[in-house]
């Protein structure tokens, strides 16, 4: 799951989103250096991943991009899952995306100060660019997958992966489809 799936599945509880957003800049165990809500968006995070990467069905996406993405296929899945929650967005809310992704964005810069200093350089980028409205169209999954593609060290090919989407996209949205509940399930113990 990417930015937005994670901040979906925190709920309304802010300190879980912005432990979510910072979790994959936050290495090892020790979390003593942030409040307690946000070690617990952290560890939400992590619980979010590693179910995620174990997951039947996303490793059947996954298996779909191998032969042409190899070692990239599970964070281009990501990318693919958090264009379907995106462009099917009202069947999980009712708040309408633009203003839910502008909540977000607000909620984000009131926790700044805690944030380890890559989480603070991504989040003004992240909302000049929209990035939690732009995964709701191909050509923003396009554009998001390039800029990824730029900054590996090795050729990815992610700049190619929206094509696999279009080739693939009752494939990818029937996965997501079968996926998302079980993840919601997983998580409810964090919003309870």
């Amino acid at each position: 799951m990417n930015f937005l799936a994670h901040f979906y599945l925190s709920g309304t509880n802010e300190n879980l989103l912005s432990g979510n957003f910072i979790a994959d800049a936050v290495k090892g165990s020790d979390l003593s250096a942030f409040p307690e809500g946000i070690r617990e968006g952290i560890i939400m995070h992590r619980q979010i991943d590693h179910f995620t990467d174990r997951h039947p069905v996303v490793m059947k996406s996954i298996k779909r991009l191998r032969p042409d993405f190899h070692h990239y296929s599970p964070v281009i899945t990501d990318i693919f899952f958090d264009h379907f929650l995106a462009t099917n967005w009202n069947e999980y809310s009712e708040e309408p995306l633009a203003g839910y992704a502008a909540r977000t964005y607000a909620i984000l810069e009131k926790y700044v100060d805690v944030f380890p200093e890559k989480s603070k350089r991504i989040l003004p980028f992240m909302k000049q660019h929209d990035w939690l409205t732009i995964y709701s169209r191909v050509e923003g999954v396009h554009n998001v997958l390039t800029g990824m593609s730029r900054r590996t060290t090795f050729d990815s090919g992610m700049e190619r992966a929206a094509e696999a989407l279009v080739r693939d996209y009752d494939a990818f949205g029937d996965d997501f489809r079968k996926f998302f509940p079980d993840i919601i399930a997983h998580t409810q113990k964090f919003r309870s």
